[in-house]
């Protein structure tokens, strides 16, 4: 490769971005990012005036979802899908010779799509390689992919959190609560452990099914891990929490009603 390929980062999550820049700083050779976006309309808009070579692209994203932006671009760029769809639809991305990395994004995961991209770069003719190649795979993904797309956000079964070298998918029925503390969120365990993830309470209330449950700013609960509710100060609620620690956790004075609605008081 003779220069660096221009590429856009498209992720609704904030921390999730951070950190694939972080990573992506170590592959300067091959990677220069020139832009970033927080939603598929944006990332529409982006692409549309920078024309990069390559997009790094989340899927489920709010206003346009990846496989939306996707279908309305005038020019298709190589593309590096980050997602947290199941094996099925990795298997879509594997046979129609598009990378995927799966959150929480690894280090040494990313440094292999950073080969695939240099290799597939370097076999192609210079003039084609960004564009044409890509295009038919890509929608063909889309037609596999654009009506599951929507329907994925209900079957989430687990996070994935990183500890050490290793990937752990932690359960929904195992997950007490999520917290936030200071730009990080944090999911505890009903056995009493935490681990970092790289979502956003915000992006979790979204995602999650309605077993969860937004209880401040900073925290959401599992509702079958609540053994006990008592009425605080200020329309706020205390949850007490069945995990191994026995945590309570306080509502917020803005979130009372949705307490007392999904908790039928």
């Amino acid at each position: 490769m003779t220069h660096s390929l221009r590429t856009i980062l498209i992720d609704d999550e904030p921390l999730a971005i951070s950190r694939l820049r972080r990573l992506l700083d170590k592959h300067h050779d091959t990677v220069e990012i020139i832009g970033e976006a927080t939603n598929g309309a944006e990332g529409l808009t982006l692409i549309e005036a920078e024309r990069p070579d390559l997009i790094f692209l989340d899927i489920e994203m709010p206003l346009l979802n990846g496989f939306d932006m996707l279908s309305r671009l005038t020019a298709m760029p190589m593309v590096v899908f980050a997602t947290a769809f199941d094996q099925y639809a990795i298997r879509a991305f594997e046979e129609n010779s598009i990378d995927y990395l799966l959150k929480p994004i690894e280090a040494e995961r990313l440094a292999r799509t950073i080969q695939k991209i240099r290799t597939f770069v370097e076999r192609s003719d210079t003039s084609q390689a960004m564009t044409n190649p890509m295009t038919e795979s890509v929608m063909k993904l889309l037609a596999q992919m654009q009506l599951s797309a929507t329907p994925a956000k209900k079957e989430i079964h687990s996070i994935s959190v990183k500890t050490g070298e290793k990937i752990l998918l932690i359960p929904l029925s195992d997950i007490a609560y999520f917290e936030a503390e200071d730009k990080y969120v944090f999911l505890a365990t009903t056995d009493g452990q935490k681990f970092l993830t790289t979502y956003t309470l915000t992006t979790l209330n979204e995602k999650l099914p309605d077993t969860f449950v937004r209880v401040s700013r900073s925290a959401m609960v599992n509702r079958h891990r609540i053994t006990e509710i008592h009425r605080h100060f200020d329309g706020k609620f205390m949850l007490a929490m069945s995990d191994k620690k026995g945590t309570k956790l306080t509502s917020g004075s803005t979130y009372g009603e949705a307490v007392r609605q999904l908790m039928e008081l």
